[in-house]
């Protein structure tokens, strides 16, 4: 139990966070729920099917190889996953009517993503313990996190944009280019010292995250003036 605990809390933590980052028209909580479910459940299922496939049409035949494993790191499961997400914030998200301003598309993404990442990261506790729950408070959790508001923030422009589908895309494809870095430079620590990249990419993702969150701030349509 304290396990999932630990697993859990900085799930909570950054949506509280970024609930209360919503200053003027907070979204529906029920709304929120379902899309951390969505996140949670449905998203894992698709990325486990996905998953399947792409292992029998880009098989690892060689772990050493760089361009194999920036292959996986960014074909197989940054696109993978950021693509399940993406498919619940246009569908579910972007179709509500209470998504009503720029900054509801940071919010829904990201409970979309933090669904994915308490999922994830509950099974990676279980079979890790503590020292996996500390160090992925710090890095994989706000790494999903910063995926999730930078996608959401493009998402979000795109709700009250005629270039919707462009923006869509733009926010797909931010995600997985800052999922699949953080990835890629994990996946090929058998290069000395390499693992550091993946450190400065979350931290570049962290602070264009704060910015989006402060674009979409100052431009909401409920702020008063």
């Amino acid at each position: 139990m304290n396990h999932i605990l630990m697993a859990v809390a900085p799930i909570l933590v950054i949506i509280v966070y970024i609930y209360f980052q919503d200053k003027y028209d907070k979204e529906p909580k029920g709304l929120l729920l379902v899309s951390f479910i969505l996140g949670a459940v449905a998203s894992i299922i698709i990325v486990m099917l996905i998953y399947i496939l792409t292992g029998h049409l880009l098989p690892i035949t060689d772990e050493y190889s760089v361009i194999q494993q920036f292959v996986q790191a960014f074909f197989v499961v940054a696109l993978s996953e950021e693509f399940s997400k993406y498919i619940f914030v246009k569908y579910f998200g972007q179709t509500r009517k209470a998504f009503d301003e720029p900054y509801d598309g940071i919010m829904y993404a990201v409970m979309v993503s933090m669904g994915f990442a308490c999922t994830e990261n509950i099974l990676y506790v279980l079979e890790g313990g503590y020292e996996v729950a500390i160090l992925r408070a710090f890095t994989a959790v706000p790494a999903h996190a910063t995926f999730g508001i930078l996608m959401g923030y493009y998402m979000g422009k795109a709700k009250f944009s005629k270039n919707r589908f462009l923006l869509n895309m733009t926010g797909l494809f931010t995600a997985v280019l800052f999922h699949g870095a953080y990835d890629f430079f994990l996946f090929i620590n058998f290069i000395p010292g390499i693992s550091i990249g993946a450190f400065v990419s979350l931290i570049v993702a962290i602070v264009l995250s704060k910015k989006a969150i402060r674009i979409h701030q100052n431009n909401s349509y409920f702020k008063k003036i």
